[in-house]
């Protein structure tokens, strides 16, 4: 099992402020991607290294992900008579 560390939420303006070891490597002002998970944990890493977290999630499901295909979608029917609407998403 890999070291485990502590870490402490404090307060910092209006914001809340993740305070990490030293030794965990990271430098000051780098930049990190944070992802919540519904389950209410959170995964983050550099920023810089983003293309490889990418990668390594290639591979990742399990052999039976998506076996029975996406299953049926339904759509409305369109109107392609009239101009496209651009007032964005609901």
């Amino acid at each position: 099992m890999a070291q485990e560390y502590r870490a402490k939420v404090f307060k910092s303006g209006n914001s809340l402020a993740l305070r990490l070891p030293k030794a965990l490597g990271f430098a000051e002002g780098e930049d990190m991607v944070v992802v919540p998970h519904a389950n209410g944990k959170f995964s983050f890493w550099r920023e810089s290294d983003s293309l490889d977290v990418l990668m390594s999630l290639y591979g990742s499901m399990s052999p039976g992900f998506m076996a029975e295909g996406r299953g049926d979608t339904e759509q409305d029917e369109r109107d392609w008579s009239k101009p496209p609407s651009h007032s964005g998403a609901a």
